[in-house]
């Protein structure tokens, strides 16, 4: 991956920061995106101490205009956009589904659905220039079962698995590869917070053959072999990081 170039959104925090540092090792030029700045300027900090040129964009996903702007400033930074990892997402409300609300729905679809979608849009328009690139979305083992308390989130990454899937027809084309990374519980902020006591966590792990939660870094290693040439005959397809989970 030396001198690819890589834009990494929701970067910040979890596996997209695990993701930066992974392709930041891997000697891409990287360029990770979110909406706080304080914490944006510091892993730019941390990447460029691990000798990659990386810049922080700051960007929300839910807004197209937001979107346009980011890979305009990519492209105008680095000359390409490579490989993109949508990797911006939400949890939202848990609760019973008789419980949920439009603003509930919304506030996961905006950034879990429609925000991939906008970075579908705008990364492709950008690679097909190129008539290459590698796009990763971010999904879930969510994308392929259901979890109760959990409707919206669930439904949310089933339709990225759909984006997924019906964008890499339309990439292929254009030498543009689209596939998702599926993990199950892994050790990250996001995942406390939506099990919210040390005994759901404890009741999620016992669903994981492996017995433990994953590590973000064990998310960032899928990532980058999919946004990799050693990935170059896979496409529309959706890796379990899981511990088994799903089997």
């Amino acid at each position: 991956m030396k001198n690819q170039t890589v834009l990494i959104t929701g970067a910040l925090t979890g596996i997209g920061r695990a993701t930066a540092i992974a392709f930041a090792k891997e000697g891409a030029k990287i360029v990770v995106s979110g909406r706080h700045e304080d914490k944006g300027k510091e892993l730019v900090a941390e990447l460029r101490g691990l000798g990659a040129e990386a810049e922080f964009i700051e960007a929300d996903v839910r807004h197209e205009e937001d979107v346009i702007n980011l890979i305009e400033k990519t492209v105008n930074r680095f000359g390409r956009l490579d490989v993109a990892v949508n990797n911006a997402g939400t949890e939202g409300k848990v609760d019973s589904i008789m419980e949920q609300t439009a603003e509930t729905y919304s506030q996961i679809f905006d950034t879990n659905v429609l925000g991939v979608m906008w970075c579908l849009k705008h990364e492709m328009r950008a690679m097909r220039e190129q008539k290459a690139g590698s796009i990763v979305n971010m999904s879930s083992v969510a994308g392929h079962r259901g979890f109760p308390g959990a409707s919206i989130y669930v439904a949310s990454k089933h339709a990225v698995e759909g984006l997924t899937k019906s964008a890499a027809l339309e990439a292929v084309e254009f030498g543009i590869r689209v596939n998702s990374v599926a993990p199950g519980p892994i050790d990250t902020e996001m995942v406390t917070r939506f099990t919210g006591t040390p005994e759901n966590k404890a009741a999620l792990i016992s669903g994981v053959p492996f017995n433990r939660m994953g590590q973000p870094e064990e998310v960032a290693a899928a990532i980058l072999f999919l946004a990799s040439p050693k990935a170059a005959f896979i496409t529309g397809a959706s890796i379990a990081v899981d511990g088994g989970a799903l089997a």
